[in-house]
């Protein structure tokens, strides 16, 4: 079974929190890449941001269902969702769009567990670390090279 460092791509492009939103979508466009991991100043991985964070800058917002009851005001669904979401819609630099909540395989992850992560996480683009530090990533099209060669 293959694992993880045979088919990650190795030294792939990276952002800063700063990097601006337009900056990213060009580069991503550009080069047919599915994400970008986040590194902070010295090199240490702190979100990843995908094509999906950049479409999700044009969803429609979804604003909770309010109704009133004996002269209270009832709210369904949390407030502080439309903020952030907002937040995220509005966002001009990588760190008001980034998901921090990264998930990361180790390079001697096996494909099987990674394809599990993808299907039942939703998670189509995965970091992957060594020692603690960026090694590589794994976007969908990594796993299905893998399949298509027979793995």
């Amino acid at each position: 079974m293959l694992i993880a460092k045979q088919i990650m791509t190795r030294d792939p492009y990276t952002v800063t929190p700063e990097t601006a939103v337009r900056d990213l979508a060009e580069k991503l466009t550009e080069n047919n890449y599915s994400g970008a991991p986040v590194l902070d100043e010295g090199g240490a991985l702190i979100g990843v941001v995908t094509v999906s964070d950049l479409i999700f800058q044009k969803k429609k917002l979804h604003l909770p269902t309010v109704f009133t009851l004996f002269d209270s005001v009832v709210t369904l669904g949390a407030p502080y969702e439309v903020d952030d979401q907002i937040k995220k819609m509005l966002g001009s630099t990588v760190s008001e769009i980034m998901s921090r909540d990264a998930i990361t395989v180790d390079e001697d992850a096996q494909l099987e567990d990674i394809a599990t992560i993808m299907s039942e996480q939703g998670r189509h683009f995965i970091p992957v670390v060594k020692d603690g530090l960026l090694a590589g990533v794994i976007d969908r099209s990594d796993v299905m090279k893998a399949i298509v060669k027979g793995a």
